[in-house]
């Protein structure tokens, strides 16, 4: 909205130069004007006032938001500003002659008015499409003090912070004095996180009063766990000192506790392999799979897809597609995990294990956008809850989708996880994965993991 509202304040600019210089030679001449003149002109003049305007904040959301804001002397004050700058160049090029006196004024004026009036009519519209719900932020959950809360409006946090309200959490706001947590204040934590891993938010916001530094630092190290990004609110004293006319704030006063582990390019990049990959996957191994369901249904009774239950990515649970490869279909409290010689793995379902072609199907599950191709393992609900009671960086796993493969798995840390250690070898490389991924790292660990299938000892 902002570069279009910039586009239309360069296409007036060039409108008037060359319909306002034409017009006047025209009117004052009874003939035209060459247009090339105008044309460039009216060019170098919408440049200069939209890369000034952006710098001084015509653009900004706060700017364009606002209907109390008046913007009239803003603009007034750039266009001379740029006239001047105009009438500067054509001195030191020595073009002056080549345009009249006349329609100079003439051209100045009429872009003044378009602008003034393209910046109220801009305005009226944005005002209403705000009303309609039609322009919309960052979908966010808040998260502070009742008192912080109550002095946020819905208006306010999308002009000042570009946030779209999905819901509110009223944190405790009594004085325990303690290091940890309350039960009622991890009650109130707890519920934000679920209901923005179920709503599908942005990111997680906080209104707390900056004093409070006992409550923002345990806030803080309980939202780790979550990959979303947090960022702190000013709280009421600042806010009111932003608004004092005799304080310049020129962007949103507010702090980044947390980033999320990818940024929105990144995302979509990642994004678009795991659909190109996991779409010629599918294709190219269907003969595969193809027999290797034919080869499950006369092997033993029962389903050929094995589906279970686990977490992905911000812990938000999804169906896991595997090719059956035991005689049983275990998903619930207890998972026993498959050993070196396990009498509940069929006899196809050793090769499929072996081999990892079992874990094909999970193709299925990336093109869902539950998994990626490379990510960490997820396991199974029962094993999430055992090692996250163990391994405190446990649930950072989650802060990524969790994929077919990843370092982990080329690292040696494949097959069963008796053993604590192990599982935390596991855990410490897929968080180094997290903190250090790539494209390139991604290609690299699934070309690693094809060399990987030919020589595994830990597959079974």
């Amino acid at each position: 909205m902002q570069y279009l509202i910039a586009l239309f304040d360069a296409a007036a600019i060039m409108f008037a130069s060359v319909v306002g210089g034409e017009l006047y030679q025209l009117g004052a001449n009874g003939e035209l004007d060459h247009i090339q003149p105008l044309l460039g002109v009216g060019t170098i003049a919408a440049l200069l006032y939209v890369l000034i305007g952006q710098s001084s904040g015509l653009y900004n959301r706060r700017e364009l938001f606002s209907r109390r804001r008046r913007d009239a002397g803003h603009i007034v004050a750039l266009w001379c500003l740029v006239s001047l700058l105009l009438a500067l160049l054509a001195f030191l090029m020595k073009s002056g002659a080549v345009f009249s006196r006349g329609s100079v004024i003439f051209f100045e004026v009429f872009a003044l008015v378009l602008l003034l009036a393209g910046r109220r009519l801009s305005k009226r519209h944005v005002a209403g499409w705000v009303k309609d719900g039609q322009v919309r932020g960052h979908r966010a959950i808040l998260l502070g003090t009742r008192e912080e809360l109550a002095s946020l409006g819905t208006e306010e946090l999308l002009e000042r912070f570009g946030l779209s309200e999905m819901d509110r959490i009223d944190f405790p706001s009594g004085r325990s004095g303690g290091f940890a947590m309350t039960e009622e204040e991890a009650a109130s934590l707890e519920r934000a996180l679920r209901i923005a891993r179920d709503r599908g938010v942005d990111e997680i916001v906080l209104a707390f009063p900056w004093s409070d530094t006992r409550k923002l630092e345990l806030v803080r190290d309980r939202l780790r766990i979550s990959p979303l990004p947090v960022q702190l609110l000013p709280d009421r004293r600042i806010r009111s000192l932003a608004g004092n006319p005799s304080f310049s704030l020129k962007t949103s006063l507010s702090v980044e506790i947390q980033r999320g582990p990818l940024t929105r390019l990144e995302q979509t990049s990642k994004r678009f392999v795991d659909i190109v990959g996991a779409s010629l996957g599918l294709v190219l191994l269907a003969p595969l799979m193809l027999v290797s369901a034919i080869a499950i249904k006369f092997d033993s009774a029962g389903p050929v897809f094995f589906r279970q239950r686990r977490n992905g990515f911000n812990s938000k649970q999804f169906s896991i597609f595997k090719f059956r490869t035991m005689t049983v279909m275990e998903d619930g409290a207890t998972v026993e995990q498959a050993k070196r010689i396990d009498p509940r793995v069929t006899g196809v379902g050793r090769l499929l294990r072996r081999s990892s072609i079992d874990e094909v199907p999970q193709l299925l599950n990336v093109l869902k956008g539950e998994m990626s191709l490379v990510g960490p393992r997820p396991h199974a609900l029962a094993h999430d809850n055992h090692f996250g009671d163990l391994l405190s960086d446990y649930a950072f796993r989650h802060h990524v989708k969790p994929g077919i493969t990843g370092w982990a798995q080329v690292r040696g840390f494949r097959g069963e996880t008796a053993k604590v250690e192990q599982m935390k070898g596991r855990v410490d490389c897929d968080l180094w994965y997290i903190n250090n991924w790539s494209l390139m790292l991604d290609l690299k660990i699934i070309v690693l993991t094809c060399l990987e299938l030919f020589r595994s000892p830990n597959a079974y």
